[in-house]
C-alpha cells in the first residue's frame, strides 16, 4: 500500500488522490468526503496545482484542500501534499513560469490557499526552456531552506530535461528532482523510451496521471451501453475510442473472460510496471475510488499480461531508446 517516493525516505501511497476533478464535476461536499474516504483507507498522498479548479477560478482546489485540511487537527501532518507551479494564474508577463518570481511568489499564494506552514512535494508542472536550471534552483533552494517546501518534483518533463535538472542541481550540491509525474498507460507507452528510464537512472519516483487514459481503460464499451459514461465520453479518450474501437472491444472482451473489471486491470498493469511509485487517480465517486484500491489487492496473471501487450504493443520493439528502434 505505501512505498518510498524514489531515493528519499518519504513513504507514500501507491495510490495518490487527484484533485484535478474539483470544482464542476465534484463539488465541494463531494470532494470533502472523498478526501476523508481516501485518508481513512491508507491513501496519504495528495496531489493538486494552483491551476486547478479552473472551471470555477483557478486556486479553487487548493482552498477547498485548505478547509479540509483544517476540519481536524492533525489532518495536516498524515497527508503528504503535493502541489505544482508553472501554469500561468493570471495575464500577467511574469504570472506563470519557472522564474524565480513566479515561483516564490506562487508558493507563498498556494500556502495562503492551502492554509499551511510547508508543501511537501512542489513540482514543476512543465518545463520551462526560458529559464536557466540555475535560476530555478535558486528559488527552489530558497523555499527549502525557508521551509516551505520539503521536496521539488517534476511534471511532463522529457528524459533530457530531468537529466538536465539533476546535473544542475548536483553542481550546487542539493538534491534536486526526486519525482516525475508523467501519462502512462496501456495506451500511451511512451514514457518507457526515456522518461522511466531516466527517472530511474536519477532515483526519481515515478507519480502516473492518467492510468486509464481518461476513462478509455475503465469499461467505457460497457459504460456507454447502460449510459454512465461521463469523463470517457469526451476529451482524448473519446478521440482514441474512435481510433481504436476493436482494440477497446477486445480488451473489454479479455477482462470479462478473466472476471476483472477494465478499470482494475488497467489500473494493476500501470502499478506493476517497473519505477512507478504511484498512479494519481481523479475518482469522482467513493466506487471510484474503491475500485482503484481493488487493483492494489492481487497481481495479474501472466496470461493476461501477456494478452495486453499484444493488444497495447509497446513502440518499436519495447524497451527503453535507442535499443527499442534497432532492427
Amino acid at each position: 500500500m505505501h512505498t518510498q517516493l524514489g531515493r528519499t525516505g518519504l513513504r507514500v501511497s501507491r495510490l495518490a488522490f487527484g484533485t484535478v476533478n474539483f470544482g464542476g464535476r465534484v463539488e465541494e461536499d463531494e470532494a470533502l468526503d472523498l478526501m476523508d474516504h481516501a485518508l481513512d483507507r491508507g491513501i496519504n498522498l495528495l496531489d493538486t496545482a494552483n491551476t486547478y479548479g479552473w472551471r470555477v477560478y483557478k486556486g479553487h482546489t487548493e482552498e477547498v484542500i485548505g478547509r479540509w485540511l483544517d476540519k481536524e487537527p492533525g489532518r495536516r501532518d498524515r497527508v503528504v501534499l503535493a502541489t505544482k507551479v508553472g501554469d500561468p494564474m493570471g495575464d500577467g508577463l511574469n504570472d506563470g513560469g519557472l522564474s524565480a518570481r513566479n515561483i516564490v511568489a506562487a508558493c507563498e499564494a498556494s500556502l495562503r490557499r492551502l492554509g499551511t506552514d510547508w508543501i511537501d512535494l512542489y513540482q514543476m508542472h512543465h518545463i520551462d526552456r526560458s529559464t536557466p536550471w540555475d535560476e530555478v534552483w535558486q528559488a527552489m533552494d530558497l523555499l527549502v531552506t525557508q521551509g516551505k517546501v520539503r521536496y521539488v518534483g517534476s511534471s511532463n518533463f522529457a528524459g533530457w530535461d530531468i537529466a538536465s535538472a539533476q546535473a544542475a542541481a548536483q553542481r550546487r550540491n542539493t538534491l534536486g528532482l526526486v519525482s516525475e509525474q508523467c501519462v502512462y498507460n496501456l495506451v500511451s507507452r511512451y514514457a518507457e523510451l526515456e522518461v522511466i528510464p531516466a527517472a530511474r537512472a536519477h532515483g526519481l519516483g515515478l507519480l502516473v496521471w492518467s492510468p486509464l487514459h481518461g476513462g478509455l481503460l475503465g469499461g467505457v464499451l460497457a459504460k456507454q451501453r447502460t449510459g454512465t459514461a461521463v469523463k470517457s465520453a469526451q476529451g482524448r479518450a473519446a478521440q482514441a475510442l474512435q481510433e481504436r474501437y476493436d482494440t477497446v472491444h477486445a480488451y473489454e472482451r479479455l477482462c470479462a473472460e478473466h472476471g476483472l473489471d477494465p478499470a482494475v486491470v488497467g489500473m494493476a498493469w500501470t502499478l506493476s510496471r517497473p519505477g512507478v511509485t504511484s498512479a494519481v487517480i481523479g475518482p469522482r465517486t467513493r466506487a471510484h475510488l474503491d475500485g482503484a484500491l481493488r487493483a492494489l489487492e492481487q497481481p495479474l496473471p501472466e496470461s493476461l499480461t501477456s494478452r495486453l501487450d499484444e493488444l497495447f504493443p509497446p513502440v518499436g520493439r519495447g524497451g527503453p531508446a535507442p535499443d527499442c528502434w534497432l532492427s
